[in-house]
């Protein structure tokens, strides 16, 4: 699983970045997890407010903060919903 987060640093980014973390640690999932501060990288992504989540190449949530609670349940819906398309 690939987690980027894009944003130029700013305070939200941060926080951000260490509720990714916590998540993570929280879950026991792995994944590689990339900080995207270039603007022109950022809006590649169709993303004109940050931060953004992006999680395998998916844009989650933009100008918003979600807790360590809301990314864990994302991060395992994602988890889920690649072992039922592994099952088909």
């Amino acid at each position: 699983m690939k987690i980027e987060i894009l944003g130029t640093g700013c305070p939200k980014c941060k926080k951000l970045t260490e509720n990714v973390e916590a998540a993570l640690e929280e879950s026991g999932l792995q994944a590689e997890l990339v900080k995207i501060s270039d603007i022109e990288d950022i809006l590649s992504y169709g993303v004109m407010l940050t931060p953004a989540l992006v999680i395998n190449g998916d844009v989650i949530t933009v100008g918003q903060v979600p807790n360590s609670i809301e990314i864990k349940g994302i991060l395992l819906k994602i988890i889920d919903r690649q072992s039922e398309q592994g099952k088909h």
